[in-house]
């Protein structure tokens, strides 16, 4: 009765052995006090772990279907009739025991979402191949020798997940079709190679390709250039392309357990933060990969290093990082001057160029020079901790810039004319400057900012700008900037995780702070609050940092204060009142 007025259906964990006819007839059995004319086609039926063993034909019933989750069930098969429904963009199959997909499938042209992982699958029908509209396909745990080859049909495909079957090759032909792809999982297949042209999946952001018999990357990989996550452990590579060294936004290369001799000097100029080159056949390493200063984690266990001593191997990645550095002939280390500030600045233009990254950092520059705008794929730039006062014109050319720093300057207009320019800007730090006034449509310019700092400016916010054109900030810091009361609108941002507002001159919180439902992170320290509003409280269990030092508060006990966040939140939620 209640899904024939809202259109969805949950019937999970029922322990239903078959499926009622009544769901097959929804629309035919209106009940007492119902009007046939008011009842809506089901959209939504979720059967998902019951010991459903059949589905029967009569599903093609439900003509209006968009979402079927039959996941966790026992069905051998699917009936001919999943291909009637035309209107189903998400299809769930997953965690049952069927050996192959009706060739109707490729009738239920709206599909975009399909799972049928962990089944009995040895292949999937070449009709899969007119679901044009295809961009997630999970197909892992399965018994799956090679993909349709109509599948380059599917050019909508992002998501790919072919872990676990018995996959040889991947195919040249669907690779350049599936151009539109960021994460791809064949991980723990029988792959011995990897296609020439993988470098044209330039939007690819996470490749699992760990435990397979793959010996060689191709040179082409270097044309990922959004990979950031990278898994090629447990395979079988002797030597890696120097092409590798390209990803320049890669994060993550997993190694481990190859045949590896060498870590390519190449590749010595990536960002990583970890790299596992653990069960390898390195006998050195090259004292380049002291540069990787990003590095936080390098796995070297299992490698026969001859040339370093054991404890600087098992030691801390910053020390072995340090003394590869110490090796270094030309290092800056070991040469007697100290290089002037025009070399400090020409070197930041050249390596800006490869690294897509600008950083003029503490040079006390009161303008930046003309010269270093070398790149205008330029993706993140750090003038912090100088004394600039305007902004350089050449800046509004950066138009692929992600990330601007301008901490610790002198900048006390706000620079909407260039900003208006970056409409790729997700991070903005102007902290610590002395800004004193920001337009009440100021943020329009920057509206896909994720992260703001505005602390420690004295910028007036009696007439504060709009939040509201931040619609998908997460992060936003507005300490040390004289704030008597938080304005209204940045309750209103869904999406914001972490709020900074310490040392203010708040006194309370409003309660529409319980609309923040994304927060985890909420600094109130040393303001001038005397009570919280007990609706905080139902931002637990989201909020796990709250920050309350430095404020007279009397309304809590200081021994639920010292309990932590979890405790204080709990004690708020038990003082709302009763619904």
């Amino acid at each position: 009765k209640a899904a024939r007025t809202s259109g969805s259906l949950n019937l999970s964990n029922r322990s239903l052995k078959d499926v009622p006819t009544e769901v097959y007839q929804c629309l035919e059995t209106t009940g007492e006090g119902e009007n046939w004319w008011e009842a809506v086609d089901l959209q939504k039926l979720i059967l998902a772990h019951n010991d459903i063993e059949v589905l029967r034909e009569d599903l093609k019933n439900l003509a209006c279907l968009v979402v079927l989750n039959v996941s966790h069930n026992n069905l051998s098969q699917l009936p001919a009739a999943i291909g009637e429904l035309t209107a189903m963009k998400s299809l769930d199959v997953s965690f049952n025991s069927i050996s192959e997909l009706p060739e109707q499938i490729g009738s239920a042209i709206s599909l975009v979402k399909l799972d049928c992982s962990s089944n009995r699958l040895k292949e999937l029908p070449e009709s899969i191949g007119r679901c044009l509209d295809l961009s997630d396909l999970k197909a892992s745990n399965n018994q799956i020798s090679s993909l349709p080859e109509d599948m380059v049909n599917c050019s909508k495909l992002s998501k790919l997940d072919v872990e676990g079957n018995k996959l040889t090759a991947l195919s040249e032909n669907h690779i350049a079709s599936w151009t539109m792809l960021t994460e791809l999982n064949a991980s723990k297949n029988m792959l011995s190679g990897l296609p020439q042209n993988i470098g044209s999946l330039s939007r690819l952001i996470r490749l699992d390709l760990h435990q397979n018999k793959i010996s060689s990357v191709p040179p082409s990989i270097g044309g990922c250039s959004s990979l950031v996550e990278f898994y090629l452990g447990i395979n079988s590579l002797s030597t890696l392309p120097a092409e590798i060294g390209d990803l320049s936004r890669l994060g993550t290369l997993d190694l481990r357990s190859n045949q590896l001799k060498e870590y390519p000097v190449g590749a010595c100029k990536l960002k990583l933060s970890y790299l596992d080159l653990s069960n390898n056949s390195l006998t050195g390493l090259h004292p380049e990969l002291g540069n990787m200063t990003t590095l936080r984690k390098l796995v070297l266990v299992g490698n026969p290093l001859r040339t370093l001593r054991s404890s600087l191997v098992n030691g801390p990645t910053a020390a072995l990082l340090k003394y590869l550095r110490s090796r270094l002939s030309n290092s800056e280390e070991t040469s007697a001057s100290t290089p002037t500030k025009e070399n400090v600045i020409a070197s930041a233009a050249r390596m800006s160029i490869s690294s897509k990254e600008l950083s003029l950092e503490g040079l006390n520059l009161s303008a930046v020079p003309s010269e270093v705008w070398e790149s205008s794929e330029i993706t993140k730039v750090n003038l912090s901790k100088n004394s600039i006062e305007e902004l350089p014109a050449q800046l509004s050319t950066s138009v692929s810039l992600q990330t601007l720093i301008l901490s610790r300057n002198k900048i006390k207009d706000w620079p909407g004319a260039i900003l208006k320019s970056l409409s790729n800007l997700v991070c903005l730090k102007l902290d610590n400057n002395p800004l004193t006034q920001i337009p009440l449509d100021g943020f329009q310019a920057v509206s896909g900012l994720r992260i703001l700092d505005l602390s420690g400016n004295a910028v007036s916010f009696r007439e504060h700008p709009k939040f509201c054109h931040l619609p998908q900030l997460q992060e936003l810091y507005l300490s040390r900037i004289q704030l008597s009361e938080v304005p209204e609108d940045i309750l209103n941002l869904s999406n914001l995780i972490i709020l900074d507002l310490n040392q203010n001159s708040l006194q309370s919180i409003p309660k529409s702070i319980k609309n923040m439902t994304s927060l985890k992170h909420l600094d109130i320290s040393n303001n001038n609050i005397s009570s919280l509003p007990p609706e905080l409280g139902l931002l637990e269990p989201t909020l796990e940092v709250l920050r309350l030092d430095g404020n007279p508060l009397r309304s809590i006990r200081r021994p639920i204060l010292e309990r932590g966040t979890k405790a204080v939140l709990n004690y708020l939620k038990d003082r709302l009142p009763d619904q």
